[in-house]
């Protein structure tokens, strides 16, 4: 049964927005025994069909697998300035564990985890152990970018594919380089034309990048993080385009419903269990937790509202994929091989 989400909205003029989630049954923000008080840093919001709104899932879940085991609060578009303010605050409110969601953060969450040593701090994506109190979690999406990759390269029609992608850095460059080898294992012949707009939330850019692409005669295009909306949402103006999704949630958009034949997403609910689970165990940072499917960290779905365009040839790669995922982690250790 879940659990009632109490939330308090707090509206500050020309400020960014926070908001009081309690995982208790208590409408009042008094903490249980064994309760620990979680925060959110963000620099999108939670319905933004991508990163942020991952994560804020992924503690939603955390909240119904633990309950009443969580106090939970967020802050949205928090730039790298205004997020050291808000932990701050945090900190002096009495937070056992700050989660700082983008390696935007890394310079500050580093900064308070040696001026705090009794506070948990997380951050990702990175791989780096950089202090005894602070989590790091990589999603090791080369395999999501991979299944994407199989379908793109047996859907395109013109042998061209665009991917719009926001750095070459942290899971952005391994989901990149995991869906050009998922492309060439089912189609040598396609070309993937990679652009990137520096940015992990500009929606105009990666619209302009993508129409861009279009034009030059990619038929199959796709993108990570919550930049990538902008990319699909101009797939949209284009009868014979379609997009292959890293989030789920991009169903759920008129864009995607339209457009998105397939997507994986991140599970951050594990993530955030095992963040739990290691604080209980007294473990208060100091390790990087990895996601992929072995771990149950990826999940992958088809949009049934385009479920005619997956040929049986494309479940066939695609389950092949997973099932050896599952399997095995590690599968795809030569992606940073591949030149981009």
């Amino acid at each position: 049964m879940k659990k009632l989400l109490t939330v308090l909205v707090v509206l500050f003029v020309l400020a960014p927005l926070a908001v009081f989630a309690s995982g208790a049954s208590e409408a009042s923000g008094a903490e249980a025994d064994g309760q620990y008080k979680v925060a959110l840093i963000i620099e999108n919001t939670i319905d933004d069909r991508g990163w942020c709104q991952s994560m804020h899932d992924g503690i939603l879940g955390a909240m119904e697998a633990l309950p009443g085991k969580i106090h939970y609060e967020y802050s949205e578009r928090m730039t790298t300035v205004d997020a050291e303010s808000i932990a701050r605050q945090y900190i002096a409110d009495g937070f056992d564990l700050i989660i700082a969601h983008g390696s935007q953060y890394r310079n500050m969450v580093s900064d308070l985890a040696a001026e705090f040593p009794d506070v948990s701090f997380a951050f990702g994506t990175s791989s780096d152990i950089i202090a005894d109190n602070v989590f790091t979690y990589m999603p090791e999406s080369e395999e999501t970018g991979y299944l994407s990759g199989l379908i793109a390269g047996l859907l395109t029609k013109t042998d061209n594919i665009g991917l719009v992608g926001p750095v070459d850095s942290g899971d952005a460059a391994r989901y990149n380089r995991g869906f050009i080898l998922g492309v060439e294992a089912v189609n040598p012949d396609a070309a993937v034309n990679v652009a990137y707009t520096g940015s992990f939330s500009d929606y105009v850019r990666s619209a302009e990048l993508a129409t861009t692409q279009i034009l030059a005669g990619a038929d199959v295009l796709t993108g990570s993080s919550q930049q990538a909306i902008g990319a699909m949402r101009a797939c949209a103006e284009y009868d014979d385009v379609l997009w292959v999704g890293q989030d789920i949630a991009q169903f759920e958009t008129p864009e995607g419903q339209a457009k998105c034949v397939a997507a994986s997403a991140y599970n951050y609910t594990a993530v955030v269990v095992g963040l739990i689970e290691s604080l209980d165990e007294g473990v208060t940072g100091g390790v990087c937790i990895p996601m992929n499917f072995n771990n149950g960290g990826f999940i992958f779905e088809y949009n049934s509202a385009l479920s005619d365009v997956v040929t049986d040839e494309i479940r066939a790669a695609v389950d092949e994929a997973i099932s050896q995922f599952t399997a095995s982690a590690g599968v795809l250790s030569n992606w940073a091989d591949v030149q981009i």
